[in-house]
């Protein structure tokens, strides 16, 4: 493989300082070209002195000031100001990894896709609310999945024709509230919801896992990445997080990847896709004894995959109003003024009014001036609505 030259979006993060240190093992075959980040100037610096990247990009004018101070700055470019993650992308590189959180890794994904670049995709956000205008812009193999199912689902998809699919099954962990009902979840508190059985990951995302709504951010996902029905995507708690997904072929065969829970395989295989490093994780034992289970999820308790699926149906501005609701009620949730119960429920409230509502934006009228207004819009709306549940 040759020696491929990488930029980090979101390098301060979960997803991002797991990157570099699959780059610091494979010095060989990576170069760090540009980094980005938000507000951890710190660790930046340390990342930018370890790495000397050519143009890093950061969020604001103070946090640049910080930055200089801790770093030779006449040996690399500093790009200030929210859009500076879109514009370090610019920079000649062979792949980018988007690891930034939320709605705002949207203008980076569409910025990486006009380059021709690999755009190796943690920030599932940026597709499923994009859409169509993601997908429009991406070549062919373009994009390749971070999270650690739709990477599964790629690796057992290597070679097969799109006829031979009968379903595509992903796996989730179930949270820390798996077997819990409704009645159960009504007073749980945030530090609770934030330790989960299985994975060490950011505030948010390990919060969408316990409400189940990455879950359904995920469906939404595998359907514009493998162009699959909804109807024949399925979701089974696999508590273990062994076996990360699994396609079922119209013979009656099942396939599944299976590997000890860590980020770093996914991402270590989306920065060299189709080729795989050495050694990145510690493979299953086989020789000792362990139990694998399966279970239905119970969608009465956790609605999140419903609302998921009926915003994916359909399209258009449903997903991105779906998901900039849930990020104002998540935000809600940690500075305590909501319940756990509440983020669903008013996720539910603003999608099922935006879709009956004169704002909703088919596919075949979606821009994204448009697409940002709805997420305005919505996030405004789902406000409204913590104001009024405010605990």
């Amino acid at each position: 493989m040759p020696k491929r030259r990488i930029t980090i979006l979101g390098s301060t993060g979960s997803i991002g300082t797991q990157g570099l240190e699959v780059i610091e093992k494979n010095k060989d075959k990576f170069e760090v070209i540009g980094l980005s980040a938000g507000k951890n100037v710190e660790l930046l610096a340390k990342q930018i002195n370890q790495f000397s990247p050519k143009i890093v990009a950061i969020a604001n004018e103070e946090s640049a000031s910080k930055l200089s101070k801790l770093i030779d700055s006449s040996k690399v470019e500093i790009l200030i100001g929210p859009d500076s993650s879109a514009q370090i992308v610019e920079n000649t590189c062979d792949v980018v990894l988007n690891g930034i959180t939320g709605a705002a890794g949207l203008p980076a994904t569409i910025a990486v896709l006009k380059t021709g670049a690999k755009l190796a995709l943690a920030n599932k956000e940026s597709l499923v609310i994009g859409g169509k205008l993601v997908l429009d812009l991406a070549k062919q193999d373009q994009i390749i999945p971070v999270d650690s199912e739709h990477s599964a689902l790629a690796q057992c998809l290597r070679g097969e024709e799109k006829s031979q699919i009968k379903k595509l099954i992903l796996t989730a962990s179930g949270g820390p509230f798996r077997g819990k009902t409704r009645e159960e979840l009504k007073n749980v508190t945030l530090e609770q919801t934030l330790k989960h059985p299985t994975w060490s990951m950011g505030q948010v995302v390990t919060i969408n896992s316990a409400t189940l709504m990455n879950k359904g951010l995920e469906v939404i996902e595998a359907h514009l990445l493998f162009g699959i029905a909804f109807n024949d995507i399925e979701v089974v708690v696999h508590p273990q997080s062994i076996v990360h997904s699994m396609v079922e072929f119209v013979d009656g065969s099942t396939m599944a990847q299976a590997s000890p829970p860590s980020m770093k395989l996914p991402i270590a295989l989306a920065l060299s896709w189709p080729d795989r490093l050495v050694e990145i994780s510690p493979a299953i034992d086989w020789t000792s004894s362990s139990n694998w289970t399966f279970e239905s999820l119970d969608e009465e308790v956790f609605p999140a995959l419903a609302v998921a699926r009926k915003a994916g149906e359909h399209a258009g501005s449903a997903p991105a109003v779906m998901n900039a609701a849930n990020e104002e009620c998540v935000k809600a949730f940690i500075e305590r003024k909501i319940s756990f119960l509440s983020i669903v429920e008013i996720v539910k409230k603003v999608l099922e009014l935006h879709i009956k509502s004169n704002d909703f934006v088919s596919n075949q009228d979606l821009t994204l001036e448009k697409l940002l207004n709805c997420d305005k819009n919505s996030r405004i709306s789902a406000t409204k609505f913590i104001e009024e549940v405010r605990v």
